[in-house]
């Protein structure tokens, strides 16, 4: 009777239906993650060819050997090793570069949320046109300017800010953590913009007729409600730096501001694939602890109605 029923109040699909409509999106994932991510698991749970020094992965779980991930955990907890000191400056360079971002770009996002007025798809277009080029030629523009002889010199100088020209690309930490922020400001906008212009103006003008100052409405109403796109934004940004090694590589290139997406990528260029391919899954295991706090955070704001 249920099934009947159910037929005559409308069309009537096989349970398989609305879930194949995940079957593209499934096979994807399958294809382009957990079968990579599977052989990275063969790699840093198999052997070296002791002649040739290449990978040789071991596909069966049975098999596998944890002795080159142990030795990297170690190395990671040993004080003073390279791999616990990469770690050390990624967790600087992330955390000082993500806040650099929310700091630079939360008033650039709520200027065009609330003050752009007919313009405002004009500074969207404006803001991100210039991403549009790849993060490799906006790098290397920037070692150009960066240069001793370069434009960002020549115009501190001449701004008598500085006595003379800085070596910029001389191993700084302070330039590859401008170099991240340049590279992904765009993330932490785009997602703050878009909390931002949902936020009914009627609810701040009920805050200005209750009494409160603009910077009191801001902190007790604005700022609460775009704070998923604060932890969004930061989520975004954050965890694609711990594996960013082009940045560095170009406005540093020294051993003194390597970070963890370096020593992997030189891991994987030598004889100690293994222990890369461990590094990358010590990475993935600390990195899913931001991930589930952010989901968890994101759902308790939506049985909140806060999203």
């Amino acid at each position: 009777m249920a099934s009947s029923s159910t037929r005559k109040a409308g069309a009537w699909y096989p349970r398989w239906f609305w879930p194949s409509f995940a079957a593209p999106a499934t096979i994807w994932l399958i294809a382009l993650f957990v079968l990579p991510f599977y052989v990275i698991l063969s790699v840093a749970f198999g052997k070296l060819d002791p002649i040739f020094l290449s990978p040789e992965p071991v596909w069966s779980p049975l098999q596998w050997n944890s002795s080159s991930s142990l030795r990297v955990l170690g190395e990671l907890f040993r004080n003073g090793s390279i791999v616990q000191s990469a770690f050390l400056r990624t967790l600087l360079y992330v955390g000082v570069a993500t806040a650099l971002c929310l700091l630079i770009g939360y008033p650039v996002a709520y200027f065009i949320a609330r003050h752009s007025g007919r313009f405002k798809t004009f500074f969207l277009v404006a803001f991100i046109a210039p991403f549009w080029i790849s993060y490799m030629m906006r790098m290397l523009a920037w070692v150009g300017l960066l240069q001793d002889d370069g434009y960002v010199n020549k115009a501190l100088v001449s701004l008598h800010l500085l006595g003379r020209p800085t070596a910029w690309l001389d191993g700084r930490p302070s330039t590859v953590i401008m170099g991240l922020v340049y590279g992904y400001i765009p993330y932490m906008i785009l997602p703050l913009y878009a909390s931002l212009d949902r936020i009914d103006r009627s609810v701040m003008e009920a805050a200005r007729d209750l009494g409160a100052s603009p910077a009191r409405g801001f902190l007790r109403v604005t700022l609460p409600l775009s704070r998923q796109a604060i932890l969004a934004g930061c989520v975004i940004v954050g965890l694609p730096m711990f594996g960013d090694y082009f940045t560095q590589g170009l406005l540093a290139a020294s051993r003194n501001t390597s970070m963890i997406g370096n020593i992997i990528v030189s891991s994987l260029q030598s004889s100690l694939v293994t222990e890369g391919a461990s590094l990358v899954l010590i990475l993935m295991a600390l990195l899913i602890v931001p991930i589930v706090y952010y989901i968890r955070s994101t759902n308790r704001a939506v049985e909140r109605g806060g999203v």
